[in-house]
């Protein structure tokens, strides 16, 4: 990112000389040199490791088919079931639910998704696992996995966590989503290297600027301290601790618009006593970039957060014993009868599902569906020719929603499954994105980091600051979107 000395930045911003303190002029030269670069390193990272193709993160220019033909892979043959249940799995969202999953009965060898009608199965991918939070542990089940295999690692990793996968989606086939990322991490309060490594890395993701698309972050377990340019502070996420005060908010629905520099931090509750934190706080989440239609990405900011039965519902199936079959919460969309308040722009459908064994899942999609994509946390699938798709595993399938009655059909043998499950109707416009904006032309990109540098979207903060000399810090550099 280009360093723009205090002389050109002066000439270039149309704020009034009373809103241009010298503090400014260091604030954007700090960011540009230091805060961005640490905020983006896990970025950097996830570009070098699974786009090398692509200089940046662009899905401008690419031959389509060369690509795909490139992607292709012989994973199927190799695929072994998992026996990976959730037991002891923690409360997702309402306790009588998860006491009801975890008490059924987890034997047998495998679960089976089976897909039915015209849904049926495109390619599957295994994207990369990165170590970090903690960076030892992601490094050990990386060996374990080359020993091992991967399905052990996998299995571990629900245990002693530490890594990270990004899932960069070929934008044409995933509209409007753009990349989905799931995070498994521990923080140990007595691992002296940990204490080491936030000197340099931070615990979270300090304050970063986004323009033109929407991320929901969706909390499985523990938690995020949001704070951003505007002046907004939120908590939300799930640790049975801290169900008060995040009141039933699991997931934040933030969209960018014209420009605006937040903050996420995972939320290790440093307000409590050393020796009153837990020793361990697992943090366990999915993050979704969204695209916007070209109407909407210049509109004003705003960050909501949700949870709770009336914002993001769960319906369940029974069993013939009277006990939980399925579990669906929805993110975002409608399922069964039942809806999402999640203020969606286009029409899509998020859900995150979990099935006892010998149970069945349908979803019909919309006529105006194109993009359907599954993800599996835990648990192995299986399609209609037997295709396996272990945990951590992504499916993409060849959706045609304009035919009638469209159906995706799921079941489960005698395991558990656990699946993320995204919908939705194509944008038809070009989409351009690098870093951390997301547009529809490179020139558009470029005027961004521009508007960026200019103050527009605010200065950013260190992440050590308190609230209340953050608060300081956003009325003397606010959004001004």
């Amino acid at each position: 990112m280009q360093i723009v000395k205090t002389s050109e930045l002066r000439k270039k911003m149309s704020l009034s000389p009373q809103e241009r303190p010298n503090a400014m002029n260091l604030t954007i030269k700090i960011t540009m040199q230091q805060r961005t670069k640490k905020c983006f390193i896990l970025v950097a990272a996830f570009v070098a490791l699974t786009l090398s193709k692509v200089s940046g993160f662009s899905f401008q220019g690419k031959d389509r088919n060369a690509y795909h033909q490139a992607k292709k892979t012989t994973l199927v043959a190799d695929l072994v079931p998992s026996n990976k249940s959730v037991e002891g799995e923690p409360n997702i969202l309402v306790p009588t639910v998860s006491s009801a999953l975890a008490s059924s009965p987890k034997v047998g060898p495998s679960s089976i998704l089976t897909s039915a009608r015209s849904c049926k199965i495109k390619r599957i991918q295994k994207y990369a696992r990165l170590p970090v939070w903690p960076a030892w542990n992601g490094v050990f089940l990386f060996l374990v996995g080359k020993v091992f295999g991967e399905e052990t690692a996998s299995k571990l990793e629900q245990t002693i966590t530490g890594r990270v996968c990004p899932n960069f989606y070929e934008y044409e086939e995933t509209t409007p989503f753009i990349m989905m990322v799931h995070h498994c991490h521990t923080f140990a309060a007595f691992d002296p290297l940990r204490f080491f490594q936030k000197t340099f890395f931070p615990e979270g993701f300090p304050a970063h600027p986004h323009r033109g698309f929407v991320t929901l972050t969706y909390i499985l377990q523990g938690g995020f301290i949001h704070r951003d340019s505007q002046g907004i502070r939120q908590e939300y996420g799930q640790v049975d601790s801290a169900i008060a005060r995040y009141k039933n908010k699991h997931s934040q629905w933030l969209n960018t618009g014209a420009g605006i520099l937040h903050e996420e931090m995972f939320d290790l509750q440093q307000e409590k006593p050393f020796w009153q934190r837990p020793v361990f706080q697992r943090q366990e989440l999915y993050q979704l970039w969204i695209n916007l239609p070209a109407s909407q990405k210049l509109n004003a900011p705003i960050s909501t957060v949700l949870g709770g039965d009336n914002e993001t519902p769960v319906v369940q199936t029974l069993a013939d014993n009277g006990t939980v079959s399925t579990r669906t919460l929805i993110l975002a969309g409608s399922y069964d009868g039942a809806s999402a308040t999640t203020p969606i722009v286009t029409p899509m459908s998020i859900f995150h599902v979990v099935m006892q064994p010998d149970a069945t899942w349908t979803f019909t999609l919309p006529p105006t569906y194109e993009t359907l994509i599954l993800y599996v946390r835990k648990g192995c699938v299986l399609d209609s020719d037997e295709a396996s798709l272990p945990a951590h595993h992504t499916v993409y399938f060849d959706a045609q929603g304009a035919k009638l009655n469209e159906q995706l059909v799921l079941r489960t043998a005698e395991e558990c499954a656990d699946f993320l499950v995204l919908a939705g109707e194509p944008i038809r416009e070009p989409c351009a994105a690098q870093g951390s904006m997301v547009m529809n032309e490179a020139s558009e990109i470029q005027q961004a980091y521009a508007d960026y540098q200019r103050g527009l979207f605010g200065a950013p903060w260190k992440e050590t600051l308190d609230d209340a000399a953050w608060q300081q810090h956003v009325k003397q550099f606010p959004c001004r979107y």
